[in-house]
């Protein structure tokens, strides 16, 4: 559209209603014109994911607020935004806007993941405090993405956001008794009980709850293998 109102090509009533009706179902619109006049229009879209619009109301629930960076136009993005369930909407961002828009997001104090996979893209992964590419795209995007999906199914998201979060409560934990055992018998082994009540640490004991410090880590860690996601 902006091309045609580039060589001051402009849509008749009858195109213009066409075309509104289109964009409103999230079509995206291709115009087909000559030097002087419209000839028509070819509506395209792309189908939305089985779990898409699950996707993306699970993240919503883990407090994470949603965006949608597209170029397509507002009234397109708007009907899109609609079925999946997202608010905060960019709509007719050029390629090289994508990662200006990225550090606007930062610029206000968020903390941004970008999802893509396409060559466009590729910077604002880079960018992005967390790239996430989708494993089915262009390689640009998988080498310039922190993180790649492997399948193209948007619940790898909400999937690796929430096992990203489990793993370093896991860690908060693993340092929470790591320094419990240190705190408590350390001072004990060097004799702080020793002048009042005459208790020493038996070497054997030390050993044993180093070890036990050790394995508890370990098994901790291992309950990530069969968290529920």
């Amino acid at each position: 559209r902006s091309l045609l109102e580039d060589v001051n090509i402009s849509l008749t009533s009858e195109m213009e209603n066409r075309a509104a009706n289109l964009e409103s179902q999230g079509k995206t619109l291709l115009f087909l014109s000559d030097s002087r006049n419209l000839s028509g229009i070819i509506a395209v879209a792309d189908t939305l994911k089985e779990t898409a619009v699950e996707s993306v109301g699970l993240l919503q629930k883990l407090g994470i607020e949603v965006w949608m960076i597209t170029g397509d136009n507002e009234r397109t993005a708007k009907a899109i935004g609609e079925k999946m369930g997202i608010k905060n909407i960019m709509a007719k961002v050029l390629p090289r806007e994508k990662a200006e828009k990225i550090k606007k997001l930062q610029a206000e104090g968020k903390n941004v993941a970008m999802v893509g996979d396409g060559i466009n893209d590729a910077p604002a992964l880079a960018d992005a405090d967390v790239g996430i590419a989708i494993g089915t795209g262009t390689d640009i995007a998988i080498e310039s993405g922190d993180i790649t999906l492997i399948s193209g199914d948007p619940m790898g998201i909400y999937e690796a956001i929430k096992l990203s979060r489990k793993t370093l409560s896991n860690i908060k934990q693993n340092l929470f008794w790591a320094y419990v055992y240190n705190i408590i018998l350390i001072p004990v082994a060097a004799g702080v009980l020793w002048p009042v009540w005459g208790i020493l640490l038996n070497p054997i004991l030390a050993g044993g709850a180093m070890a036990f410090s050790s394995v508890s880590v370990v098994l901790n860690s291992l309950r990530l293998k069969h968290i529920k996601l």
